[in-house]
């Protein structure tokens, strides 16, 4: 009877996958048409998106040392029985530069340090097609570039062909440019700095050369001294090259169902784990061709916990993912964040979406620029490809799992200024979820706003009042609190629908429809709004979609009018 696969959750080793028999989702196929492309080829992807082991897969591939274990490793994939002439044909340096760290003057040393580890390591496992000898003689060249200008030569002498294969590749410039600032940054990428410097010789030694990373703006400065030649992050072919399709994720779950490692309805899983980790679109011309694109960890984390405990997570988000989080924030600068690009985020979180141009590289000096962050927001996952809109693209938030990441640092400034016991909070949205009592919820969210001094600066309306109420209805484990919903031909504040996979108890469902005027026409305008309000909600109300997201749940439909600061209106119409 054959072994039950291991979910490879957490793992990155191509080898270790599929020596120890764990589950692999086969990207094979991809390597014959990457062949086909230029020589030198950069893809960007978003964290947790399958990066490092398919790095893993084509050093396995392409080594030259690994070649008679290409049928062991391969014999069951796709370029298994279609290998390609390249096969097991290069001498292969890797290198992941997240594993670079250091501050001030140590990060030049700490740079070389590494590089000239990996590039011994090189000499040890290639020896044998050199000459005896070759290992001493690589560690008694001096620093990195030596090592290099060693290996060039050599490798010329033996006419070996030689493939770099770089993971992270953008780590050790984003760690310099948030924590050293733009001046060191600026200082190792531009002129004769030591980075800079490295990837010129790169271009000139290898055949072949393959980066990884986050984030497009290492590549931009280093672009004039070093031609990679092709990103491929939003070419068509390739959208679907990392990450999981829905056939991907359904043949996941139906291999450990069968194994009888879980019992859950395969229908079910995949119905509640798209809102939270589908949707991925990394290609203009992949909206309509190909399918959206699942999370890998995240698909893999909510199966482990279905086959340990019988249920999906209670917390839909992995918790390990938190430090993902904190590096976004800290590699798009949202402690720096101006009042354009503040502006540019709390649209994204209130409405959903934006429109934008898609900038495919740019300089770490443009980073700060408003019309350069939506591209930014794309690259680190936290916007998709949804549409066109002319020759425009509509960049908006993927799923859930994203969402919830833009209402939590709404949340985060908010509670900056203005302290608030969210304790509490959770407390009576308990009884707002389980016996319909809204009133204490709503009116405590309204009473801080009043109170809170960091939104009286910005402009007042309505998107002020909802970025606000979305802030903090996001905290409430009981709904998805979901801003701008189309129902029945129109567009609701906010919609909060019930969880009930995880909290089957839920009995209410909500649809806010919050109105704002200036103080000073309040008077005049604000019976006729409240009357407008009314019928614009109840129209919502009567449509078949509403039925459907509150899935037999009591609709309460509650209008909220605000004048200046102050509510002064709340029913339930």
């Amino acid at each position: 009877m054959e072994e039950i696969k291991r979910i490879p959750y957490g793992v990155s080793s191509f080898v270790e996958v599929v020596e120890q028999n764990q589950y692999y989702v086969d990207k094979t196929m991809y390597l014959p048409l990457l062949e086909r492309q230029p020589n030198y080829l950069f893809l960007i992807r978003p964290r947790r998106f399958g990066k490092s082991i398919f790095l893993g897969m084509l050093r396995a591939y392409y080594d030259l040392a690994q070649k008679e274990k290409f049928a062991a490793r391969f014999g069951n994939l796709w370029i298994g029985s279609r290998p390609t002439p390249l096969q097991g044909a290069f001498q292969v340096l890797y290198m992941d530069f997240s594993r670079i760290g250091g501050q001030g003057e140590g990060l030049s040393q700490n740079f070389n340090d590494y590089c000239s580890m990996c590039v011994d390591n090189f000499a040890s496992i290639y020896e044998s097609y050199y000459y005896p000898g070759f290992v001493r003689e690589m560690k008694e060249q001096s620093g990195f570039r030596n090592k290099l200008n060693y290996l060039d030569m050599k490798a010329k002498e033996t006419g070996a062909r030689l493939y770099l294969i770089i993971d992270e590749y953008d780590n050790f410039t984003n760690v310099v440019l948030n924590e050293e600032g733009e001046g060191v940054y600026h200082a190792i990428t531009h002129a004769s700095g030591f980075y800079r410097e490295v990837f010129k010789k790169f271009k000139g030694m290898f055949e072949r050369i393959f980066m990884i990373g986050v984030s497009p703006v290492t590549l931009d400065d280093l672009s004039s001294g070093f031609n990679i030649g092709w990103n491929i992050s939003t070419e068509p072919l390739f959208n679907m090259m990392l990450g999981f399709s829905e056939t991907d994720v359904r043949a996941i779950l139906q291999y450990y169902k069968d194994a009888g490692e879980h019992n859950g309805g395969v229908d079910t899983m995949i119905t509640e784990m798209k809102p939270w980790y589908d949707n991925y679109c990394f290609a203009k011309a992949s909206l309509e061709r190909d399918p959206k694109m699942f999370n890998c960890d995240m698909v893999f984390y909510y199966l482990r916990n279905y086959m340990n405990y019988g249920a999906s997570p209670e917390q839909m988000i992995d918790p390990n993912t938190r430090t993902d989080y904190n590096k976004m924030k800290k590699l798009i600068q949202l402690d720096k964040l101006d009042g354009d690009r503040k502006g540019v985020l709390r649209r994204i979180t209130e409405e959903g979406q934006i429109i934008t141009n898609l900038a495919t590289s740019f300089p770490a000096e443009q980073i700060a620029k408003a019309e350069i962050f939506p591209s930014l927001l794309f690259y680190y996952g936290m916007l998709t490809i949804t549409g066109t809109d002319g020759d425009q693209l509509v960049l908006s938030i993927p799923n859930n799992n994203v969402r919830k990441q833009y209402y939590e640092y709404l949340l985060e400034g908010y509670q900056s200024e203005k302290y608030i016991d969210l304790s509490n909070l959770r407390t009576i949205y308990k009884d707002m979820a389980y016996h319909g009592n809204w009133r204490q919820s709503l009116e405590f969210i309204a009473r801080a706003y009043k109170d809170h001094s960091s939104v009286r600066s910005l402009i007042e309306g309505e998107r002020n009042i909802q970025g606000f109420f979305t802030a903090y209805l996001s905290i409430s484990a009981y709904y998805l609190t979901a801003p701008e919903v189309e129902l029945n031909h129109g567009f609701c504040d906010m919609f909060l629908m019930p969880d009930l996979q995880r909290y089957p108890e839920v009995a209410h469902s909500y649809i806010l429809e919050l109105k704002y005027l200036p103080a000073k026409d309040y008077e005049s305008k604000g019976g006729q709004q409240w009357l407008d309000a009314v019928d614009q909600i109840h129209g919502y109300a009567q449509g078949p979609r509403v039925q459907q997201l509150a899935q037999g749940t009591q609709l309460h439909c509650i209008v909220m009018q605000f004048s200046g600061w102050e509510m002064v209106k709340a029913e339930e119409v």
